[in-house]
């Protein structure tokens, strides 16, 4: 993957993000990423933002358009999904729980003019698993145009993520993320949040990645927007990121292998399954298989 040559050798953020991202649940990278990948990507999506239909329901808005599968959409959209400072941060909110991190979703979104407030929400609410204590996923807001308060900036409940989301009513006053073309908004799964109303004349673009543990059902079917014929061209790191790796212990395989194995077709041949574990895992295995053996010479003698 071609890294764009601002993006190289960009000072990490990690120190001081990190603390703000868990204290807070959220924080602003300003600046993040250059001006000039964020205009490319948004030309890119010009046709597909004026092909697609409003949405339908009031929790996507009618006043609003969102499509997905934005790897195929514009070539630049990978080097923000593999954005190194993002991709610290998502292991650092998230790796406590899962072997590795998943992309989980990739989605466009424009809000028109006369668009309502969204209802507020916490995306960790798609999954009805332990709340209070584990971190599913980190959403990234990166804006396509200017983020006021006028046209609809996200809005977020500062400190109402992890145990303070199982409290009903946040006790801190919600803040506005205004924020540039080039900046990325970062904020917990588990923090109170949602897009504001767009009270001007004009639209507001923007695009959320977001990334969540590795064992959990994405927001978007990462194989069915990227199929084995597409995701073959990935650099590999971000055919893994998209669903083409296992999650140790075997989890997510094919026929008992990588499903990176599809990258050379549907195999003519029956496969042989391989065991993925972890190391702990291939030691506790190796400990077990070497007694089994032993005991086997000894009932043997």
């Amino acid at each position: 993957m071609l890294v764009h040559p601002d993006l190289a050798g960009r000072p990490a953020h990690h120190s001081t993000a990190g603390r703000e991202l868990l204290q807070q649940g959220y924080t602003i990278l300003r600046g993040a990423a250059p001006a000039s990948l964020i205009c490319g990507v948004a030309h890119d999506l010009e046709p597909r933002f004026a092909a697609t239909p409003y949405c339908e329901g009031g929790f996507y808005g009618e006043r609003t358009k969102r499509f997905g599968r934005l790897l195929i959409r514009s070539p630049l959209m990978g080097e923000l999904v593999m954005h190194r400072e993002i991709l610290d941060l998502a292991e650092l909110a998230l790796g406590n729980w899962c072997e590795r991190i998943q992309l989980n979703l990739s989605q466009a979104i424009e809000l028109h003019p006369g668009a309502l407030p969204q209802f507020p929400h916490r995306d960790q609410d798609m999954w009805q698993g332990s709340l209070g204590e584990v971190e599913y996923l980190i959403n990234v807001m990166w804006p396509l145009t200017p983020f006021t308060e006028d046209n609809g900036a996200t809005i977020i409940w500062p400190r109402s993520h992890g145990v303070e989301a199982l409290v009903e009513e946040p006790k801190e006053t919600p803040i506005v993320a205004t924020a540039d073309p080039g900046d990325a908004i970062v904020f917990l799964g588990s923090t109170l949040h949602g897009a504001g109303g767009n009270r001007t004349l004009e639209v507001r673009r923007g695009i959320i990645i977001s990334y969540c543990l590795g064992w959990l059902k994405p927001y978007e079917n990462q194989w069915l927007a990227y199929p084995p014929d597409v995701a073959k061209d990935f650099p590999s790191d971000l055919a893994s990121l998209a669903g083409y790796a296992q999650h140790r212990p075997n989890l997510g395989n094919f026929e008992g292998q990588c499903p990176s194995v599809l990258f050379g077709g549907y195999p003519a041949e029956p496969l042989a399954a391989i065991d993925a574990l972890r190391p702990d895992q291939d030691a506790l295995l190796a400990d077990y298989v070497t007694a089994q053996r032993e005991g086997g010479q000894d009932l043997a003698a």
